[in-house]
């Protein structure tokens, strides 16, 4: 009996040593990867971001706006500027619809806690004067690195 008894008091114990173990490397694991997440966000705020915000049914101007700054951003940072086109309508829940207060067609330069909106020139210039709308938007890039 006492043997039966010492078996499974070993048997209860190293049980519990291996999900102690598991436990300890979810942890680790945990802490790594919350680390690197928080290195990411770091590296993203000192990255200068470019939002177009625009609805489904899009005119000739707003098109060309989109297809003008990708091409800026593709020839003159060798697409290290990060580009995010979105549709307001198919993703009304997107949070950054919220956090800059878009309610229309929006082309906006983000680094950190900088916001320059580049609407006014893009929509100015993009498919009449291209080159100086591209001009316009990299001095825009420059002022924010």
């Amino acid at each position: 009996m006492n043997k039966i008894l010492f078996v499974c008091s070993l048997f209860i114990l190293f049980a519990i040593s291996g999900v102690n173990e598991e436990n300890l490397q979810s942890a680790s694991q945990a802490t790594d990867n919350a680390s690197k997440t928080a290195l990411a966000q770091d590296a993203e705020k000192d990255k200068v971001k470019v939002y177009y915000f625009h609805a489904t049914r899009r005119c000739a101007t707003c098109m060309a706006v989109e297809d003008v700054t990708k091409e800026t951003l593709k020839s003159y940072n060798g697409g290290k500027v990060l580009f995010q086109s979105i549709n307001r309508e198919e993703d009304s829940k997107n949070p950054l619809i919220e956090k800059y207060k878009v309610n229309g067609q929006t082309l906006l330069l983000v680094k950190g806690d900088k916001v320059v909106d580049l609407t006014n020139d893009a929509f100015l210039y993009a498919r009449t004067s291209p080159d100086k709308f591209k001009g316009k938007l990299k001095a825009t890039i420059d002022s924010l690195k």
